[in-house]
């Protein structure tokens, strides 16, 4: 099996007892996952730790049980990583928490992009952008706002699968070719 087929088996494990117990509990293991996948994503140790065939299981399941600690995990999440340490499947825990929190994503129907601009935009213009957004397309908006000197001017807005270019390094492109077609 694909890493991919069992970190979303898992995370639609773990997101199905979640909504059997709540919207509470939804987005308190969310938060876990989040936590942990950023803890592995910000430590290659910790990553190799959980990987390892050398470390046994025994050992994985105190580091997850320190870090769960930290997170103030619940019983479910403690047992969910405890079987994923049983199971050799720790090594998925960074796929999964990310297919989990796509899970979330869309049960709250909560859309996810990335806004770039040369120049970094004030947090009143930031509000207004995203405000702007949600209103245009009626859902809930989580925007990570990047500067890019390299676009020259304008916006590019990326959203799930779509992107919008509308930087002037594009339209420049789009002059260009334009140019040298003779139009």
């Amino acid at each position: 099996m694909t890493g991919a087929v069992v970190a979303r088996r898992y995370a639609n494990a773990i997101f199905a007892l979640g909504r059997r117990k709540g919207d509470k509990a939804l987005t308190r293991h969310g938060y876990c996952l989040a936590v942990l996948g950023e803890m592995i994503d910000g430590s290659p140790e910790l990553a190799m730790t959980l990987k390892s065939p050398v470390v046994s299981v025994e050992e994985k399941k105190a580091v997850m049980g320190k870090l769960l600690a930290g997170v103030k995990a619940d019983a479910v999440m403690r047992n969910f990583c405890f079987l994923l340490a049983d199971k050799g499947r720790l090594a998925f825990l960074r796929e999964i928490a990310s297919c989990y929190g796509r899970l979330l994503d869309a049960a709250k129907g909560v859309v996810r992009g990335r806004l770039t601009t040369a120049v970094p935009l004030s947090g009143k213009k930031q509000s207004a952008v995203k405000a702007a957004l949600e209103k245009k397309s009626g859902k809930a908006i989580e925007l990570t706002f990047t500067v890019d000197k390299d676009i020259l001017g304008g916006v590019v807005l990326s959203m799930g699968d779509r992107v919008l270019d509308a930087s002037l390094r594009a339209q420049l492109g789009i002059l260009r070719d334009t140019f040298k077609k003779g139009g």
